[in-house]
């Protein structure tokens, strides 16, 4: 059954952070939103499987204008999130002694350019300086990403006098009528069809931007794609330290925001399958018929997940620290990560926003940092 064309000033597809942050913007301009997401709860894939890392900086010596763009937005994501930022933690950037891309002056002299505290710590407990090159104490902070989703989905609640939220639907066909978008989307529960017309449409699915960008009838942007696990631990003796050891096959130690528990991830251990289609096309989407290349599903709880790498990854970070310092298993998160391919060559991890069609607007938000939702801001036009 078809209902009658519903009509809206933007159209978002996606609803993770960057696609809420957008339609919260625009809905406060007096602008009609709809935001469709094909899960059933919003903000459950790359939005909480993540490191919590509220970027400073640090984590991109090969990549400045990364970096910047970082710090840039760290402070106003600071003032706005406050209650939901584990501030009390020691951080810690090291430099291991072997195979580093970066050396312990390069790592000092990008911090000094960018403007970074980077202070070395020639001597600590807690830390196996055999392994280490040079640690240094930074300032950086987590994010609580299971609070803050909590809290987008409260806003939206709030403001749901001008946003419709479309929970389990899927953009079925789109097509250009006169000076705006013609979207067919359905429920994937009842099969229901409905008509849509959006005068601009927010492409914000991430690791979907493509499967959207082509049913829309807009040019690919070149990704590629990993299925990515986040492991998750607890110590008693570094709960509240973080290490990053800088730059290469290395890995990450981090608080999960304000639960306690520390976020593990490893370069080498962390990523299972890769993919370098523009869709992210893996072998085992053949297990799991609710998972396709152009509708990626969860992975956390799909039966054809990769087996855990939390041995390795406990493994590798341990090297690091002194023969005191232990790690219990707590659980995995799975999901797939994107970046653009160009970012292979310095580890960038750009915010791209492209207008790939004018008239009637069509946007694609590509970005993996939190730090950088407020971009949006500068390109949309209404």
């Amino acid at each position: 059954m078809r209902s009658r064309r519903e009509k809206y000033d933007f159209l978002i597809i996606g609803g993770g952070i960057f696609g809420i942050y957008a339609a919260l913007y625009l809905s406060q301009h007096g602008l009609k939103i709809c935001i469709v997401e094909k899960e059933k709860e919003l903000l459950k894939k790359a939005s909480i499987v993540n490191q919590a890392r509220l970027h400073s900086g640090y984590h991109y010596p090969r990549s400045v204008a990364t970096a910047l763009m970082s710090d840039d937005n760290k402070s106003r994501f600071t003032a706005d999130h406050q209650e939901f930022i584990n501030f009390k933690f020691e951080k810690y950037y090291a430099i291991d002694r072997f195979g580093s891309f970066t050396d312990s002056l390069q790592f000092e002299r990008f911090c000094e350019f960018i403007g970074i505290r980077c202070e070395p710590v020639l001597r600590h407990p807690l830390f196996n300086y055999h392994r280490l090159e040079a640690l240094y104490a930074t300032t950086e902070y987590s994010f609580d990403p299971i609070l803050i989703a909590e809290y987008y989905r409260r806003k939206l609640k709030e403001g749901q006098g001008n946003i419709d939220v479309r929970m389990y639907n899927r953009v079925e066909s789109a097509e250009i009528q006169g000076n705006c978008w013609s979207v067919e989307v359905s429920a994937l529960e009842s099969g229901e069809r409905h008509q849509l017309e959006a005068s601009q449409v927010i492409n914000a699915t991430y690791a979907g931007s493509n499967a959207i960008n082509r049913l829309f009838g807009v040019r690919d942007i070149d990704l590629m794609h990993e299925i990515s696990e986040m492991v998750f631990v607890t110590s008693p003796q570094v709960k509240d330290i973080g290490l990053t050891v800088m730059d290469g096959q290395f890995g990450s130690l981090m608080p999960y925001g304000l639960s306690g528990i520390l976020s593990l991830s490893s370069v080498a251990y962390t990523h299972h399958k890769v993919s370098y289609d523009n869709l992210p096309t893996f072998d085992c989407q053949a297990l799991n018929p609710e998972c396709r290349p152009d509708f990626p599903s969860i992975c956390s709880s799909c039966p054809a997940r990769p087996q855990s790498n939390y041995r390795k990854m406990i493994g590798q970070i341990k090297h690091y620290f002194s023969e005191e310092v232990g790690f219990q298993y707590f659980t995995s998160m799975y999901t797939i990560k994107s970046k653009l391919k160009a970012s292979y060559i310095d580890d960038g991890r750009p915010t791209e926003i492209s207008i790939l069609n004018d008239n009637p607007r069509f946007y694609c938000i590509f970005a993996g940092k939190i730090n950088s939702i407020y971009e949006i801001e500068k390109v949309v036009e209404f």
